[in-house]
């Protein structure tokens, strides 16, 4: 991809080298000090407290406690994060690719009589609050429509390329397009028509529901390519190809062979590699909203 020198996004929220309040100085950790006197005082004061000390340590090591949130679970900052080199140019190249789709949903708004909202993207190292709860690295970048926000830990592209066999720069940004594609879903009103049609039907249905939502995404993420393409000329030979590979990569049915050895489609959620790859060329040989109406469409 084309991106170096190009406008960088303000909208970043670098949360790297934060830890969740909640381990080792506050949060749960806190409460369960301010319990311990009580505890004391009650019969079977050696259990109570080995269960203090274990829930505290749990707390610490960033196991998610729920009913210990009684405290403030936001990120506080401990020492100040200094990325290499290579990481930072992951954190420019996101800042990047983030502006440009600022520029391609806010045009695509604005023709259509609508204002773009342009989300914040947080990046994060391990764990993360937002609104929609605490949610770990391992779960990967994710839109909580709740905060209007999307989330990444940059060890993720690490693992596109080395876990997923996707390498390439145009395939970290498909990643970072389909999350933005998930906060124009959020605008236009569809992520609460899924929710409510989810509400209504069976967990195989609800999971239906899920995976059109996903392809639409995956959709509105070619839209974005369509228009950094033709308009802004960031792609280069092989780029569209690495966008690809990275969506077959991540379909639910490579995903469970490669996991469990076999594919149970009524669990799927995101959608298979055939699929995603379809969605994302639609929108990206179209550019248009209108060709990612994968709800009335048998996908």
């Amino acid at each position: 991809m084309r991106w170096k020198n190009r406008r960088r996004s303000s909208n970043i929220d670098d949360r790297r080298g934060q830890r969740l309040a909640g381990g080792g100085s506050g949060g749960g950790s806190t409460v369960l000090l301010r319990l311990l006197p009580m505890l004391l005082g009650r019969r079977g004061g050696k259990w109570m407290i080995a269960l203090v000390l274990g829930l505290m340590a749990a707390s610490y090591f960033g196991i998610d406690l729920p009913f210990l949130s009684l405290g403030n679970n936001t990120s506080a900052p401990s020492q100040a994060h200094q990325p290499t080199a290579a990481e930072q140019e992951l954190a420019e190249f996101t800042a990047v690719v983030l502006a440009d789709t600022e520029d391609t949903w806010t045009e695509l708004f604005k023709q259509a009589g609508l204002q773009y909202q342009k989300p914040k993207l947080v990046l994060f190292s391990g764990a993360v609050q937002s609104a929609c709860g605490r949610a770990s690295a391992a779960v990967g970048p994710f839109y909580c429509p709740a905060d209007k926000q999307v989330y990444i830990d940059l060890s993720f592209y690490q693992d596109l390329k080395n876990r997923h066999n996707a390498p390439g720069d145009f395939a970290q940004a498909y990643v970072i397009a389909h999350e933005v594609g998930h906060h124009v879903q959020n605008l236009l009103g569809v992520s609460d028509k899924v929710r409510q049609r989810q509400a209504a039907l069976d967990k195989a249905g609800a999971n239906h529901m899920s995976v059109l939502q996903e392809l639409q995404a995956d959709c509105f993420a070619g839209i974005w390519g369509h228009h950094a393409d033709r308009f802004r000329q960031m792609l280069e030979p092989g780029d569209l190809d690495e966008a690809l590979v990275a969506a077959a990569a991540i379909g639910d049915d490579r995903l469970q062979r490669e996991a469990q050895g076999s594919v149970q489609p009524e669990s799927f959620t995101h959608g298979t590699s055939a699929q995603r790859m379809h969605w994302f060329k639609m929108g990206f040989d179209s550019g248009s909203i209108s060709a990612c109406d994968t709800f009335s469409t048998d996908s």
